[in-house]
């Protein structure tokens, strides 16, 4: 398996591969990549407005078809086409700068759309707010089929996604499928949290994770004692986290293991190993509230597993991909040999044999989808088929 590499950076193709994986159409990929190739060659920063006119070019092309089919009465559709515009217009989005031009009307209409296509699509999704000591946490809610309660986990973003591409992984959809609902969630430092509440990245994730238990625990189709926890890409750092301090969890895993995510800072500034976003010092400084280079390095500080994970004390999945550009995967194996009071602990790098190699599976996330949605539903109570 290899990541579909169109641009002659890896940043605007990793931006590619998540459309792809997240349901976009390959022939649409094609028409907004083509018109900018010779952007990109100017570098993954300079060339990033062309890339949002572009691609919300395109979004705004399926709004219009949308709402054409909505006119004729053809709700599902629309869903359809506001499902891909939407993602397309995410897409353009989190290529921009804090602060560029459109970003925040591009980022609106983006979530204008994902709401609508729920709506009219009739997904299984309910967008909700979880109360924290300062301000909400947006999140999506997606219930598991049938009466009674049911075993949930808790979804947590990287440094740069949203839970609406949280959702478009496919993980809650195979966990639903298997019994179990999923709370996907733009915790401090990302999504609407970071982008229209100004709430800044929490290294200790416990503090926001267990208001998410708390308020799931108040759901009359939740079973409390079956509250699992996972994330992706930076989300490796944060689930871990979680679940060693809020004893409430009783399953964890990782998308991608980011172990000591203050020591890949050092890495990134010798210039080793790749950026997830393009104007990556600026996204940082923005995501933690720093003012400059020396206090996002203080704040970054406690990003680091070191020390805490024998805390842990249930079940926990260590994945990873063996080709991954921007986190070693020797964290994995940092992480999954720390566990040592896990009663069952296990550890997978995906190799070209099953695909998912590159950065949280950008290129194949079929492997890792199911295998973290059999992995919950084995350790919190569900079926596997």
């Amino acid at each position: 398996m290899a990541l579909y590499e169109p641009f002659p950076n890896y940043i605007w193709n990793l931006s590619v591969a998540i459309a792809l994986e997240s349901g976009g159409r390959i022939g649409e990929i094609v028409d907004m990549c083509q018109p900018i190739l010779d952007a990109a060659a100017s570098g993954a920063d300079a060339g990033t407005p062309m890339f949002m006119k572009a691609w919300a070019g395109m979004g705004d092309r399926l709004l219009d078809l949308a709402a054409e089919d909505e006119g004729r009465g053809r709700a599902y559709s629309a869903s359809n086409k506001l499902e891909r515009a939407s993602l397309y217009l995410f897409v353009a989005e989190r290529m921009q700068g804090h602060g560029a031009p459109g970003r925040a009307e591009t980022y609106a209409k983006a979530r204008a759309a994902f709401d609508r296509s729920t709506k009219l699509g009739r997904i299984n999704r309910e967008r909700v707010e979880i109360p924290l000591d300062t301000g909400t946490m947006p999140a999506l809610f997606t219930r598991a089929p049938g009466e009674g309660k049911k075993p949930v986990v808790v979804f947590c973003n990287g440094l740069d996604s949203c839970k609406e591409l949280l959702y478009w992984t496919g993980l809650p959809v195979e966990l639903a499928r298997r019994g179990i609902s999923t709370l996907c969630v733009d915790q401090p430092g990302s999504g609407e949290a970071l982008r229209l509440q100004n709430l800044p990245v929490d290294p200790h994730s416990e503090s926001w994770a267990s208001k998410a238990v708390d308020w799931l625990e108040q759901q009359s189709d939740v079973n409390p004692g079956a509250i699992g926890m996972t994330g992706i890409s930076l989300g490796g750092h944060f689930a871990p986290r979680a679940v060693a301090y809020e004893p409430r969890f009783a399953s964890g895993a990782v998308w991608g293991a980011n172990h000591n995510w203050r020591e890949v800072q050092d890495r990134r500034m010798a210039r080793e190993g790749e950026n997830p976003v393009p104007h990556y010092w600026a996204h940082v400084h923005w995501a933690f509230g720093a003012k400059d280079q020396d206090d996002f390095l203080a704040r970054s500080e406690a990003m680091n597993l070191n020390g805490h994970m024998d805390r842990i004390k249930v079940p926990f999945l260590v994945t990873h991909g063996a080709s991954d550009r921007q986190i070693s995967p020797s964290y994995a194996d940092d992480l999954y040999d720390q566990l040592i009071n896990s009663p069952r602990r296990e550890k997978m790098i995906f190799t070209p044999r099953e695909g998912g190699v590159e950065h949280v599976g950008a290129d194949n996330m079929a492997y890792g989808r199911d295998l973290l949605a059999d992995w919950f539903a084995q350790t919190l109570g569900g079926t596997t088929g």
